[in-house]
């Protein structure tokens, strides 16, 4: 069967107290065949059925099935297990799952992951024939629906108990089936569908010892919201993101954290080849520390003297490897001759766009949860516009870059 739609897909696949578990181990095998990436999280009473060797050796990957590994107190964390995962599958699902999720309760690492999750999530019941029509069986399977998860109707056929009727897991190659029908609809639709688009965001810090450091008031609030605002039109985002306390606005974005602007530039200079949009909207910091100690400086004298280095320029660093299929924009956070600023900078850096904002701008640039912009262009062709929330904001951006690219279907960069 064909199950394109599941390679390179991460998928948490939840096994519980069933004796359909034994099936779990088959759609293991088929989810890996298909090109998924999985990983198993059994609870304790799914262990009793199957063991967990089996389907770590059918996954390629330790099963988890506590928050603590080991006796080294190494931690299974559900939060970041969530975020990784495109789907979580819980197949089969025992009623006591169910019940435990509709009502959310967190007893186990499963659980945990499930009221985590931001992924879709779907639940392929297993149980006997009364069980399954039980009118507390059917609530929670509603309420869970309400929620917004998929269900994996039970087949009908003979059961464990000798019954017949509805009850028996879903075939794995059916689940399979789901699952790929349900991403073959999730392909990116919108302006920017097909377009691979790079961001940087936040500050950067450059150390001066093991405890201290130089950086800028930038929190990556802009950055983020571009990086939304492009997923939403279809754009599949990678974000090289500097210290910041933000959540990703959206779990299909694929997030590299840095700290430096050295690492900043490595990672930037890493992914823009194969970037059609690049938005390098961080606050790069222009000069390091030239000689960072790597222990605590201690308080000595009144007055203390940093011998500061020039850091790497990543906009003119792009710039003059900007392929013609590329465009580069730039922002330009400017406290005076705001405008002549700007355009030396689109002019000098070899940029197609600059973005430009003004401290001098009430509710604009760092820290604010709007901001105000004019948009130029290498013509010199200006858009202005109002003070607005940055998620508006890098909705007017997105407009700008697809408007463009319908017109000349080039790619696009922006800093």
């Amino acid at each position: 069967m064909d199950f394109t739609q599941l390679r390179g897909k991460r998928l948490l696949l939840g096994v519980t107290g069933s004796i359909s578990a034994y099936k779990s181990a088959l759609l293991v095998r088929l989810l890996v065949k298909a090109g998924a990436e999985v990983q198993v999280i059994m609870t304790q009473a799914a262990q009793t059925f199957i063991t967990p060797l089996t389907l770590a050796t059918l996954s390629k990957r330790p099963v988890l099935s506590t928050f603590v590994s080991g006796n080294d107190g190494s931690w299974n964390n559900h939060v970041e297990l969530g975020l990784w995962a495109d789907a979580l599958i819980v197949a089969p699902a025992s009623a006591h799952t169910l019940a435990r999720c509709a009502q959310g309760l967190c007893d186990d690492l499963l659980s945990a992951v499930y009221l985590s999750a931001r992924c879709p999530v779907f639940f392929a019941p297993a149980m006997d024939l009364d069980m399954y029509q039980h009118p507390a069986t059917v609530a929670n399977i509603h309420r869970l629906i309400s929620y917004g998860n998929h269900i994996i109707r039970a087949e009908h056929g003979e059961l464990a108990s000798g019954l017949v009727g509805e009850g028996r897991l879903a075939e794995p190659e059916t689940i399979c089936q789901t699952l790929n029908a349900f991403f073959a609809q999730q392909q990116p639709t919108g302006p920017l569908a097909s377009r691979q688009v790079l961001i940087t965001a936040g500050p950067t810090q450059e150390p001066i010892d093991p405890v201290r450091y130089v950086s800028n008031h930038s929190t990556g609030k802009m950055g983020y919201a571009i990086a939304g605002a492009f997923v939403r039109a279809g754009a599949s985002v990678t974000l090289i993101s500097g210290p910041t306390a933000l959540d990703l606005p959206d779990s299909r974005i694929e997030r590299i954290n840095v700290r430096t602007a050295r690492e900043m530039l490595d990672a930037s200079l890493d992914a823009f080849p194969r970037a059609d949009v690049t938005v390098l909207s961080a606050a790069v910091a222009d000069y390091t520390p030239a000689h960072p100690a790597d222990q605590k400086l201690k308080k000595k004298e009144s007055v203390f003297a940093l011998d500061m280095a020039r850091t790497v320029d990543i906009a003119a660093t792009l710039g003059a490897q900007k392929r013609p299929d590329q465009w580069l924009m730039g922002f330009a956070l400017e406290t005076n001759n705001e405008l002549e600023n700007a355009l030396k900078k689109l002019k000098t850096k070899n940029l197609d766009w600059i973005v430009l904002n003004s401290l001098r701008d009430a509710g604009a640039g760092f820290g604010h949860d709007t901001n105000k912009i004019t948009v130029i262009d290498k013509d010199e062709q200006t858009h202005e516009f109002a003070l607005k929330s940055k998620d508006d904001v890098a909705q007017d951006l997105v407009n700008l870059v697809a408007a463009k690219l319908q017109e000349q279907q080039p790619s696009f960069l922006i800093q």
